[in-house]
């Protein structure tokens, strides 16, 4: 009885610990960090936004699923440097997590941390972490959150949908797919047809995504989800069929194979690279 009193007595302790770093982290850097673009022109304006009964699209530069604002909604009240911080550890503990169940070890996760897609949305306050996370989630459940950023998660939606109708036919499907379509439809009812605002993006020097030419490509690795059952290659997939991908969306290509080091190490390296030879030419 005494030992396991004094278990739990440590694992109280840890948790305090625990918390009391995290605290002081989000008030330093609530301080330390430069401000990010996407949070301040998008992601919290838009949370006001429909905190305030109001469309979020009002906002040049919000072009995500409306319900990418639910979780975003507290950190939007606060001030915005300390809503800012909160954030930057939220995308950090997301993707920790998502890389965990993927199968990676920690260096791995190192790795990933520091990849350029990463800390270009860690520094713009992005929020393809939130998409990230749905990959190893339910999949009714994670399509609410890959449908977030459609360029992280269009050929997983597929993959699920194949998955789906071989563990049960069209009564799986509707199972899976049914709250997801139901929420479009809800909020094309609402504020029309959002989707279509990603169009005007396609066009910006920023976009970097590599269509048409990648489509090959990402219709190989969705057949090959599609053949082994193995959503890894569906992630690395949607990128490749997107005609909009921002670098830090590139992130769940990188998820992709975060469980094994040395392609990661490899591609992490090549993408520094890429940023390099852009920052100097």
């Amino acid at each position: 009885m005494i030992k396991k009193a004094t278990s739990g007595n440590g694992s109280i302790y840890q948790l305090v610990l625990l918390g009391l770093i995290i605290i002081f982290l989000i008030g330093a850097m609530s301080f330390v960090l430069p401000p990010a673009v996407d949070w301040h022109k998008a992601f919290r304006p838009a949370a006001w936004e429909l905190v305030s009964g109001r469309s979020p699209y009002n906002v040049d530069g919000y072009f995500n699923a409306p319900w990418a604002l639910l979780p975003l909604i507290p950190l939007a009240l606060l001030p915005e440097n300390v809503g800012r911080a909160i954030a930057f550890v939220v995308s950090l503990a997301a993707l920790t997590f998502t890389a965990h169940r993927l199968g990676a070890r920690p260096l791995a996760i190192a790795i990933l941390l520091i990849s350029p897609p990463v800390v270009h949305g860690l520094l713009n306050g992005n929020i393809d972490w939130l998409a990230a996370v749905g990959f190893v989630l339910p999949p009714q459940i994670g399509l609410f959150f890959i449908s977030v950023k459609p360029q992280m998660g269009i050929a997983v939606a597929i993959f699920w949908l194949v998955e789906a109708y071989r563990k049960d036919g069209w009564r799986e499907v509707v199972r899976v797919f049914g709250p997801i379509t139901a929420a479009m439809l809800l909020s094309f009812a609402l504020f029309g047809l959002w989707p279509l605002r990603f169009e005007r993006e396609l066009d910006l020097w920023w976009n970097a995504s590599l269509w048409p030419a990648s489509v090959p490509v990402g219709l190989a690795l969705l057949v090959a989800a599609v053949r082994k059952g193995k959503i890894e290659y569906a992630m690395g997939a949607s990128p490749c069929l997107s005609p909009y991908v921002l670098l830090h969306s590139w992130v769940g290509a990188l998820l992709a194979i975060v469980a094994s080091l040395p392609e990661l190490v490899a591609a992490v390296i090549g993408l520094w690279i890429l940023v390099a030879i852009r920052a100097f030419s």
